[in-house]
This record gives C-alpha cells, sequence and structure tokens, in this order.
C-alpha cells in the first residue's frame, strides 16, 4: 500500500486536522488479510482523494472513518474524538452530528420529497438544525438550487427524478447542517464527464463555503488533482 500526501499552497496552514488515522488496520474474517491503512492527518477545510482498485479496502476505511464498524487495530480521530472507543449508539450520534455521507447507492428515503431528504439530518440532529441558516428549510433550497436541482421538482416524489438528479440530492443532503466531514463514496459514477465536473466543482465549492472537510473515492484519476491530498491503496494480496 502506498500513498501521497501533497503540502498546501502556501504551507501555513495551522488550523487543526479533522481526520487523523494511525496504525489503522481491519480484518473481515480469518481468511482474507488483514487490510492495513497509512497514516493520514487531514486539515479542518482540506479535501483527501482516496482511489484504488477493488479489493483495496476503499469502502471499509470510508465505514472505519464514519464509525460504521470499528478497526482490528488502530486510530481514528475525527475532530479529535477516537471513534473505535464510543459505544455503537455514541459513534451514531457523532456521525449524525458531524458527518454527512453519500452513498454509492445514494440511500435517499422513497417515501419523501428531495426537499425533505435534504431537511432529514437537521430533524436527526439537534446541531445540524442550529447550523442550518438561516432555516433549514431555507438553506435545504439554497443547496438544491446550487447543485441544479429546478424548483418544480424539490417537492415530486424521489422516485421521479433522474439517477444523475438524485446523486446531487444525496450530496444536498450531506452538505445540510455544516457538517465538518464529508464522506463521498463514488458519488460521480451515475453522471456523464460534464455533470461529474460540474457536481465535483460544486461540491468542493460549497464545502469550502462552509470549511468542511471532504473524503472522496473514486476510480477516476483525472479528478484527484482537484484535491489537496491524494492516497492510492494497492489491492490486499
Amino acid at each position: 500500500m502506498t500513498s501521497k500526501t501533497d503540502p498546501t499552497a502556501d504551507g501555513s496552514r495551522t488550523i487543526g486536522n479533522t481526520l487523523e488515522i494511525t496504525d489503522l488496520s481491519f480484518r473481515w474474517d480469518g481468511h482474507h488479510q488483514p487490510l492495513a491503512y497509512p497514516e493520514v492527518r487531514l486539515p479542518a477545510g482540506e479535501h483527501l482523494f482516496l482511489q484504488g482498485p477493488s479489493g483495496s479496502g476503499k469502502s471499509t476505511l470510508m465505514s472505519l472513518i464514519g464509525g460504521l464498524i470499528v478497526p482490528a487495530a488502530g486510530s481514528v480521530r475525527v475532530l479529535g474524538t477516537e471513534l473505535p472507543a464510543l459505544t455503537g449508539g455514541q459513534r451514531d450520534r457523532f456521525r449524525a452530528d458531524h458527518m454527512g455521507v453519500i452513498f454509492q447507492q445514494f440511500n435517499l428515503v422513497p417515501y419523501l420529497t428531495p426537499l425533505d431528504n435534504v431537511i432529514l439530518p437537521c430533524r436527526l440532529s439537534p446541531g445540524r438544525r442550529s447550523r442550518a441558516l438561516p432555516t433549514p428549510t431555507e438553506e435545504a433550497g439554497f443547496l438544491l438550487d446550487a447543485l441544479g436541482i429546478p424548483r418544480d421538482h424539490w417537492r415530486r416524489p424521489i422516485t421521479r427524478l433522474s439517477v444523475g438528479q438524485q446523486q446531487r440530492v444525496a450530496a444536498a443532503r450531506a452538505l445540510t447542517g455544516t457538517p465538518e466531514l464529508i464522506l463521498a463514496d463514488e458519488p460521480t459514477s451515475a453522471l456523464d464527464s460534464a455533470n461529474r465536473d460540474r457536481f465535483i466543482e460544486l461540491l468542493l465549492q460549497l464545502a469550502a463555503k462552509q470549511q468542511s472537510s471532504v473524503v472522496f473515492v473514486s476510480h477516476d484519476q483525472s479528478l484527484a488533482a482537484r484535491f489537496d491530498h491524494r492516497i492510492a491503496l494497492e489491492a490486499a494480496r
């Protein structure tokens, strides 16, 4: 496994780290070699591009960072909190309060409208609700506008939107309430090249406005140059 982390342009960032990973490993079962991960130090407001072939552990690493699973060994610290030391319920609450997640399969709630899907994190987390300004509904509308979802689509059934539109709704949901960390697992897989580039530009612009860090997984190496830091994982042997 190899890693590459590039310095910031001016080298002057002194703010704390959103994400710190040290000596991290994970084993799914006794029949597989453990996955081992490089060290990560991601300063607040900066973005990490994660790439690697199938079987290299990209999605597993995202699950470890999100607190969905716990490692066999090592440390995952988000905003100074050691996630493996928390109970499952505490990790769920921490994720709801501090992380926005864009899943490969979107995980949108099918019986909610696009607008209600975007507002949902604010209903689940008082912290996210208090940071959604001026109100959760108005912030949701701003995000849907920014990501190119027509206003006459906001109250349609989510299932009536195209796959690309659903993907952008999932991004808006992840950004609402100003989470400090956004986890994006192959978020451009359903987009053509033009919409992909627009999506990446808007995601990073909105994250920069909110001073949120982004961990972004993709097989598309052409996107890597847009990110402050890059890590390449190798397939497990």
